[in-house]
């Protein structure tokens, strides 16, 4: 039990730093082909993209992703306590 919720851990953790590295390239000149970059944007896009529809930009500035970020923090939330219940239920 504990290497799975080290895992899901690790992973949240992982993912929720790939948002923010996104948030700060929005920030910075940057070419977006470059193959790291390219890859923060094809695993973050996915996620983003349903933020984006329910919450469209207010001009220039873009609230979805801390809306997705607070959002994550839930799902880990929730995911670590079904796990830790499980685990305790067995």
């Amino acid at each position: 039990m504990g290497v799975l919720y080290t895992a899901v851990d690790v992973a949240f953790r992982v993912y929720t730093i790939l948002i923010f590295i996104r948030i700060v390239l929005s920030w910075i000149r940057h070419n977006p082909y470059q193959p790291v970059f390219r890859f923060i944007y094809e695993i973050t896009d996915p996620y983003l993209r349903l933020f984006r529809k329910i919450i469209p930009p207010f001009g220039p500035m873009d609230f979805s992703p801390i809306v997705a970020l607070f959002a994550l923090q839930l799902l880990e939330w929730l995911v670590k306590r079904v796990l830790l219940y499980l685990f305790f239920l067995i």
